[in-house]
């Protein structure tokens, strides 16, 4: 066997044990009962710690040095992500991956019914444990004094707190004056949002939204979760869920087209790129092909907000949605319901609000992760840290559990360090609309004749198509000309926000 072959063959079985585990994780979601969770977490431990094996394998080492060597470019980029994947991954312990596995399905599972009981109490145990264990995991991923910054990396490679920090910053100086400009103004109505809508035609207006943007369903398909996600088993496979609620028609709208926007990136992998290094994060032992989370999460926030929100897409598309619902919609004119779904209204929800709070959420929670990682904050503290932030930055009370501390699947499941990358992925959103803009002068005019495919189109050939083949900054720098420029984000919902509230003499 050649070494370019032992390479991409061993790649290819790694890339496959990683979507079985997926498989797992999706079933266990969506589908799987919950007697099955104490055996799913041994399930996912075990093809956990194959998969690590597989990884730190002798043989694989030697075919990438190898290929590294002789390789083309894009198997040399192949190559040397694999060696820097079995450098890190060998100063873990293989008990502390296996403990994180374990413990993730059995904190997750903590989650949810803590959250079903609206008592943080009894996810406490479970998370103090994934609190130590992650610190476990920075200590042995190495970093310069900050532990949040191994953590960090593992999401969004190349960045770092101290360049987070500032970035954060300019943001809350832009959005705290114009959400304070806006709650200045009469609020438009939202009542719309809350009348009764069946889950049947929700389900069915949400897919053939998600169809319309060009998720191939002949690879995914839509299903319910409690938390809503993407996932996928190779770009032949891409799955989504959202989530129901009968009295609350946006979450399940726009959750299905935030997901749309993940597996529109997962779909648009090139196809010789299946089942490669480039579709793994080997570190992270997930198949996922893009570049990061934050790349990954420009995407659902263009389609979601740039598109799904805008004035354009519902001026093409409300009189469907009151065919769907006659009763609840008939009575409410277009430019009440357009209103509605965009209204600035602090809420306690992160997944539920608005465009201009949501980055106040993202805040919040990197505040807490940086205390909780540096030992400034103890997991039993967590609530009230919390109820005090949200009470600070959007001037509500918490009336519990469920609807604070609780709220976000990501802690259980061990996720500290990626809750940046949704503030990250909305400031990439804006640079790639507007590169998309400049590439198509007539894009606005496409999208207001409902011609998606264009936006699509430049997307996957400029974004989707290369997986992890290029880092983040590449990719922006390839895509952009510029590195992580949070302007056009400041622009857009400057503009919006104005239009929306008349605000030209507040700014």
């Amino acid at each position: 066997m050649t070494q370019t072959h032992a390479f991409d063959q061993l790649s290819a079985e790694l890339n496959d044990l990683l979507c079985v585990l997926n498989v797992l994780t999706w079933d266990a979601r969506t589908q799987m009962p919950a007697g099955g969770s104490a055996s799913r977490a041994q399930q996912i431990a075990t093809l956990s710690a194959v998969a690590r094996q597989r990884l730190l394998d002798p043989a694989f080492e030697q075919a990438a040095l190898q290929m590294q060597d002789s390789g083309s470019e894009l198997q040399q980029r192949a190559a040397g992500q694999a060696l820097e994947a079995i450098a890190a991954m060998r100063r873990v312990p293989e008990a502390l991956t296996r403990d994180l596995a374990l413990l993730r399905s059995e904190a997750q599972d903590a989650w949810a019914s803590a959250k079903a009981a609206s008592d943080f109490s009894m996810f406490a145990p479970a998370l103090e444990r994934m609190v130590a264990l992650t610190r476990q995991l920075a200590d042995a991923l190495g970093h310069g004094g900050q532990p949040y910054d191994a953590l960090l990396n593992t999401y969004e490679p190349g960045m770092t707190t101290a360049t987070l920090l500032p970035l954060f910053a300019r943001l809350r100086t832009h959005h705290v004056p114009l959400l304070r400009a806006i709650q200045a103004k009469p609020q438009p109505r939202r009542d719309v949002l809350t009348r009764a809508y069946p889950v049947e035609g929700q389900r069915a207006f949400s897919l053939a939204a998600a169809q319309r943007f060009g998720y191939d369903i002949a690879r995914g398909r839509l299903d319910q979760s409690a938390h809503p996600f993407e996932i996928s088993f190779t770009r032949q496979d891409v799955r989504i869920t959202t989530r129901f609620q009968e009295h609350f028609l946006p979450g399940a709208l726009f959750g299905t087209l935030h997901e749309t926007g993940h597996a529109l990136y997962e779909q648009g992998v090139a196809p010789e790129l299946a089942r490669t290094v480039l579709t793994s994060d080997l570190l992270g032992l997930y198949a996922v092909g893009g570049a990061s989370y934050g790349t990954h999460e420009s995407q659902s926030r263009l389609w979601e907000n740039r598109i799904g929100r805008s004035r354009a897409y519902w001026e093409l598309h409300y009189p469907e949605l009151v065919q769907t619902f006659p009763s609840q919609l008939s009575d409410v004119p277009l430019d009440d319901f357009h209103r509605a779904i965009n209204a600035v209204q602090p809420s306690l929800i992160r997944v539920e609000a608005d465009e201009l709070t949501y980055d106040l959420h993202i805040m919040l929670r990197v505040q807490l992760e940086l205390a909780l990682m540096n030992g400034e904050l103890s997991v039993h503290e967590l609530p009230e840290a919390w109820n005090a932030r949200i009470r600070e930055d959007l001037n509500l009370d918490v009336p519990d559990d469920a609807h604070g501390v609780l709220q976000d699947i990501h802690w259980s499941a061990g996720m500290f360090g990626s809750f940046p990358t949704y503030t990250i992925g909305n400031v990439m959103a804006s640079q790639f609309y507007a590169a998309a803009g400049k590439a198509m002068p007539d894009l606005e005019t496409q999208l207001a004749h409902g011609e998606y495919a264009p936006l699509h189109g430049w997307l996957t050939e400029n974004v989707y198509q290369h997986a992890r083949r290029y880092t983040p900054h590449e990719l922006l720098e390839r895509t952009t000309g510029g590195g992580l420029d949070p302007q056009p984000y400041l622009d857009y919902l400057t503009r919006k926000y104005t239009t929306l509230y008349g605000l030209e003499e507040h700014l």
